[in-house]
């Protein structure tokens, strides 16, 4: 599972609001959203997020291993 708990703390390092990611940058609220939930995003919104916040995928994301399912 992938998770998104690193971008909040990316964003508060680099001073960057929410706020600002959807109207300067043009960060979509629903995806925005889905990061919240941890839910799936695009890689075009992962990219941009990286070239925003001038930062690898590793400081916004990070890899859970969930429970193995049979």
């Amino acid at each position: 599972m992938i998770i998104y708990t690193k971008l909040w703390k990316t964003l508060k390092d680099r001073n960057i609001s929410q706020y600002k990611l959807i109207n300067t940058y043009g960060i979509s609220t629903g995806q925005l959203d889905r990061l919240r939930k941890n839910e799936s995003v695009s890689t075009n919104t992962l990219d941009k997020l990286c070239d925003v916040l001038d930062c690898t995928l590793y400081d916004i994301a990070e890899y859970i291993k969930g429970p193995e399912t049979n």
